[in-house]
């Protein structure tokens, strides 16, 4: 306890040193345990991208390739579904719900999708979270358009503006529906998914405008005329399409979900792929385990140098220091006292350092839980440590006292090479 007693006092002596290193420690345990953390929710938010939705049905392809078209928007379905085999299994028994979806345009090179007002209220991501409006409501018509967040943000769209959708996906589109506009009647809240970039309008709609392509000029004013009565009777949002791209479903138990699985995937009258989309993003994810063995590393690295830092200084004041270890030894302290103070001084400072790291952690989650959830998409848990984290911290405590004894040696040996009073 007097060891203890008097590195405590000699770490206020030095109290301006002592805190630079201090800090160093505190930031880089921060750094840690931040990267670690969201690494962690960042793996679950990503299989959370979609929630709740117990089945992806599409063309016969491969999982990974039906997930990424139907829920990330990246490359292009090869087939579609007929609208009879959607029909006719989403009456199967235990069907709860389900959401027809149509890619294929896009404007101003993001995604369009065609579906039905059940999108709003069935598709959750994260842990189970609905989609929700931060202005106006869900589409009502055939002419409207509800913008995820980031488009309404990116395009500088507001609520009453005017869009013209384009067929073909990406930047470049090989025709403009310039007859068929669509006012914006809705912005979604962010999500951190592909919702945020995608434009969502009716079902019905993309069959309208792909088939008034053939029409002649002679009919514009038909149409015209067309659209300003929509506003005035119940409009049919879903339409009977010659076919989907894909479709959600959600069951009455998830005891339904193998068994109707495995009859689509053996469905005779049309080739057809039923995914989980939980299992799916997992394997996804796997194949992206690259990044966290960067995010690791990069963590590790900041730790190292922050150590690194901890033995310069301490070796620097170390020096400074020889005189002081004189007069304790002069007052009887035993070399073996000064090479423990030493290592006493480099435990604390690093217990210190870690103590502080994690309250700035914890402040860092409380201020960027916010933003990583509407730009990110990840959904961070402020919890205890977990017994990981604890084992990390641990590490880097025993690492902390590994380095202390070094400067520990070093004053173990000056004390007898010095004695009681420095040679110059």
């Amino acid at each position: 306890m007097v060891l203890v007693k008097l590195a405590i006092s000699s770490l206020y002596n030095r109290r301006a040193s002592v805190f630079l290193t201090l800090l160093t420690i505190a930031i880089s345990v921060m750094l840690l345990l931040s990267i670690e953390r969201v690494r962690v929710d960042a793996k679950s938010s990503f299989s959370n991208t979609i929630s709740g939705t117990d089945l992806i049905v599409g063309a016969r392809t491969g999982d990974i390739q039906l997930l990424l078209s139907s829920v990330f928007r990246i490359g292009h379905a090869n087939n579609g579904v007929s609208w009879q085999s959607y029909q006719y299994i989403k009456q199967q028994r235990g069907v709860k719900w389900s959401i027809p979806l149509s890619l294929g345009d896009s404007h101003k090179g993001q995604a369009v999708l065609g579906t039905s007002a059940d999108y709003f209220q069935h598709y959750k991501f994260a842990k189970k979270q609905p989609l929700s409006f931060s202005q106006g409501r869900p589409f009502q018509h055939l002419n409207e358009v509800v913008l995820g967040a980031q488009v309404a943000k990116s395009l500088g769209y507001s609520l009453g503006d005017s869009i013209i959708i384009s067929h073909g996906m990406g930047n470049t589109s090989f025709h403009h529906h310039d007859d068929n506009p669509f006012t914006v009647v809705g912005v979604l809240n962010a999500t951190g998914t592909p919702v945020d970039k995608t434009l969502h309008i009716p079902l019905a709609a993309i069959e309208q405008i792909h088939s008034t392509n053939h029409t002649s000029h002679e009919h514009e004013h038909e149409h015209e005329h067309e659209h300003e009565h929509e506003h005035e009777k119940p409009t049919d949002l879903i339409g009977n399409p010659k076919q989907i791209t894909a479709f959600l479903i959600g069951f009455d138990s998830p005891l339904y979900t193998l068994q109707v699985r495995r009859n689509i995937n053996q469905f005779k009258d049309e080739a057809l792929l039923a995914i989980m989309p939980g299992v799916t993003l997992r394997e996804l994810w796997e194949m992206l385990t690259i990044v966290e063995k960067i995010l690791l590393l990069f963590s590790i690295v900041v730790v190292l140098v922050s150590l690194l830092g901890m033995l310069t200084t301490l070796l620097a004041n170390l020096n400074q220091r020889r005189r002081e270890l004189a007069i304790l030894r002069s007052v009887g302290a035993r070399p073996w006292h000064l090479f423990a103070l030493i290592s006493i001084e480099s435990l604390l400072t690093t217990f210190l350092g870690c103590l502080a790291g994690c309250g700035l952690f914890y402040l860092l989650m409380a201020l960027a839980s916010g933003y990583l959830q509407s730009h990110a998409g990840i959904t961070t848990t402020i919890t205890m440590l977990s017994s990981y984290e604890l084992m990390l911290i641990g590490a880097i405590m025993a690492a902390g006292f590994i380095v202390g004894l070094i400067p520990a040696s070093r004053a173990y040996f000056y004390s007898l090479s010095d004695g009681m009073s420095i040679k110059i």
